[in-house]
């Protein structure tokens, strides 16, 4: 496994992207696993005023990107994401949401995440999310 980046620069990693704009802050990065949070802000939010899926999808494929970046293999130099699924149980309309990422599948050209995103209140289930990575080299000389 290469070296993992720290705690620190997994979250300066998404200033000027879309997880800085949505604020979502990295917690914890542990072996084969990562945890991140949502505080829920207005622009969150559906039209209807429920958390918007986008939002929660966001999150968790957050989560499970930097996860696989802690995780690539010996000579990986990225990923791209090439399969992903979540399943919405609940909502939440203000606090915050938090998502667990542990790694399913660690191979040489794939890996498979599946992430937990609960609500930090209470810890209902707001959703489960899986998503699979194609592992990138460098391109041979």
């Amino acid at each position: 496994m290469s070296t993992a980046p720290t705690l620190e620069a997994f979250n300066q990693r998404g200033v000027g992207t879309l997880p800085g704009y949505l604020g979502i802050e990295i917690l914890e990065v542990g072996h084969q696993t990562l945890t991140a949070q949502l505080p829920i802000k207005p622009h969150h939010l559906a039209p209807n005023g429920y958390l918007h899926a986008g939002s929660v999808v966001t999150l968790a494929d957050t989560a499970a990107g930097y996860a696989c970046i802690a995780s690539l293999p010996e000579g990986a130099q990225s990923f791209t994401t090439i399969e992903l699924k979540s399943n919405h149980f609940s909502t939440a309309r203000e606090g915050t949401i938090v998502a667990v990422a542990s790694l399913v599948h660690g191979g040489r050209t794939t890996q498979v995440w599946d992430v937990k995103v609960t609500d930090k209140s209470n810890g209902k289930t707001i959703a489960l999310f899986r998503c699979t990575q194609m592992i990138l080299y460098p391109k041979a000389a």
